[in-house]
């Protein structure tokens, strides 16, 4: 197979997300899929292995869920891909579609939560306000929750009694607070611990009548499980003695906890019995585990890869549970990590390198979105395509990076985007003194967040790349903010200290337009024309900047959100940006 066939190929290569179940029907099951080209959302029943397509939309499906009793199908439809819509859902068997609260507008997706009583909690953002309503078959949507602070739905106890919100409302949506409320919006109880210490609210105990509730809190600068009875207030909490990234799930019966963390770029399982108090690993392959849920009968489902293998879904008892039908996608290579010191600490990079040429290669940085994310040693298609184009890859966990503690991620303070910049800028040095990198053959790219720090870098680290690719980027932070969805607004003035009127000067220091004049290498920028994320204004903005100064540039918009649903869009944007390397770095 040709390199260009190869790449593509695993793009095209049908692709699944973990299934998940219904709590009291678990042989009823759901996941999205790439199988049509475009991910949308199926149905599985275990008993007769049958399954069937639930949605079909032009630009794909991203959100889903199943109702504890296996009776209905929910999913999100936006408009256009632009992550603002409604809520609808389908019986599992198939039926008429319908929606879950035609009394409601439209808005931006923040949580559902469902019972089995069939009351449903739906968090929507608009219009500068987060609203949580409680959904009933029948009846009017009764509004639980308003605050112009960011605040979603994190879960709802089986019986519907108790709603867990997680919120802003004391002026850190990084670091949010866990409240607890009853269907008339009593509150039971609430966690706070304090500035940079978010508790984060994850689920209810999978038992009918059990009001603990599973929760991640900051206590010791790093995330580690509590769990909590908001009505009697009795916390538990579970010591970990290794950092990461970390996520938890409850067991099916209730008695114990997965645990699934990621440590440098590779995770690990756990299982933690909360009668005896007792952590023990849980064997897999050497990689990364997206997604992992307990099973009945004590055996864990996960979805698993690694760099040079693709995606399989496992189980801890031996077996695969389930696959996309199709050839598989190619392999590539592994990756190699990178320990540079940085004036912040010890920076953590992966490296891929191609199997064609001689070192120092042409080279590409794709940074990171987020920042609130981490590059993992997973299964990329992006990554393998510029591996079998001839480039290395180099992807930098920076400052503001998850997956080394509360500590490193919180250290994005003050001079946002420069604090990682210069951490990005000392792991190019070290792949260029070692022979990796051919210095002037290094090309600086990212999506979201990675996009903006590519413009940002372009403007104020100009010498040092030979060209930029920034995907649906940040480009201006004030106009950003005026135009993003409500979210984003949040984050911003988490990030940044306040709004644009109250702390302009950082938002200026922060904004790639401000450098604008000083960018040298040519640029490619790929927009998304109902992107509410990055919105296109503020990129336009830029755009016009840098024509205004006679800066080289190329600039492909297309109508979707970033990080495109439909796979022939993202085939197109990967071979653009391959070609415009080429061109630029021969």
């Amino acid at each position: 197979m040709k390199a260009e066939e190869r790449w593509q190929a695993r793009f095209r290569a049908s692709r699944m997300t973990l299934p998940s179940w219904a709590r009291q029907a678990p042989n009823r099951s759901i996941y999205r899929s790439n199988a049509t080209g475009t991910w949308e959302v199926y149905a599985w029943d275990r008993v007769t292995g049958a399954t069937r397509q639930v949605t079909d939309r032009p630009k794909g499906t991203a959100y889903a869920a199943i109702d504890p009793s296996g009776q209905w199908i929910y999913w999100f439809a936006d408009t256009d891909g632009d992550e603002f819509g409604v809520w609808w859902r389908q019986p599992f068997n198939g039926g008429p579609n319908e929606p879950v609260a035609p009394d409601l507008p439209p808005g931006q997706p923040c949580g559902i939560a469902l019972s089995t009583t069939g009351v449903a909690a739906i968090s929507l953002a608009s219009e500068g306000t987060f609203r949580i309503h409680l959904v009933r078959d029948g009846e009017p949507a009764r509004l639980l929750y308003e605050h112009t602070e960011a605040a979603w739905v994190a879960d709802m106890s089986l019986d519907g009694s108790l709603i867990a919100i997680n919120h802003g409302e004391y002026g850190d949506f990084r670091h949010p607070a866990l409240r607890v409320v009853q269907q008339n919006g009593e509150t039971v109880g609430e966690l706070y611990d304090g500035p940079t210490k978010g508790v984060v609210g994850l689920s209810f105990a999978p038992v009918v009548g059990d009001r603990r509730l599973l929760a991640l809190h900051e206590r010791r600068r790093r995330h580690e499980p509590l769990v909590w009875d908001p009505v009697t207030g009795e916390q538990r909490e579970i010591w970990l003695k290794d950092a990461g990234d970390l996520d938890a799930e409850w067991y099916d019966d209730g008695r114990a906890l997965l645990i699934l963390r990621d440590d440098r770029a590779r995770s690990h399982m756990h299982r933690y019995d909360l009668a005896g108090g007792v952590l023990k690993p849980i064997e897999t392959p050497h990689g990364v585990i997206d997604e992992a849920a307990p099973r009945p009968g004590g055996h864990v489902e996960y979805s698993w890869s690694s760099a040079s293998r693709p995606p399989v879904i496992r189980s801890t008892n031996g077996q695969f549970v389930v696959n996309p039908a199709g050839p598989p996608a190619p392999p590539s290579v592994p990756v190699e990590d990178l320990d540079v010191e940085g004036e912040g600490g010890r920076i953590h990079a992966l490296i891929s390198k191609p199997e064609v040429g001689v070192a120092p290669y042409p080279t590409v940085f794709l940074l990171h979105g987020g920042p609130t994310a981490h590059d993992r040693d997973a299964f990329s298609p992006e990554v393998a395509a510029w591996v079998d184009a001839g480039f290395a890859v180099v992807r930098v966990n920076y400052r503001g990076s998850t997956g080394y503690g509360s500590a490193w991620r919180d250290a994005l303070r003050g001079d946002v985007g420069h604090i990682e910049l210069a951490d990005v800028a000392a792991v190019r040095q070290c792949v260029v003194d070692r022979g990796i990198a051919d210095e002037a053959r290094i090309v600086l790219a990212g999506t979201s967040w990675g996009g903006y720090l590519t413009l940002l870098g372009l403007g104020t680290q100009p010498d040092l790349w030979a060209a930029g690719i920034a995907a649906v980027p940040i480009a201006c932070h004030q106009t950003s903010y005026e135009d993003e969805a409500e979210s984003l607004r949040a984050y911003h003035r988490a990030l940044l200290g306040g709004s644009p009127s109250e702390q302009p000067e950082r938002y200026a220091a922060s904004s790639p337009i401000t450098y604008v004049d000083q960018v040298k290498s040519p640029l490619l920028i790929l927009a998304g024309e109902n992107d509410t994320r990055c919105p296109l204004r503020q990129i336009e903005k830029y755009v016009a900047k840098l024509a205004e100064h006679g800066r080289e540039h190329e600039v492909y918009t297309y109508d979707a959100i970033r990080g495109s649903l439909v796979v022939s869009e993202r085939i197109a944007q990967i071979a653009l940006q391959l070609e415009f390397a080429r061109k630029h770095v021969s």
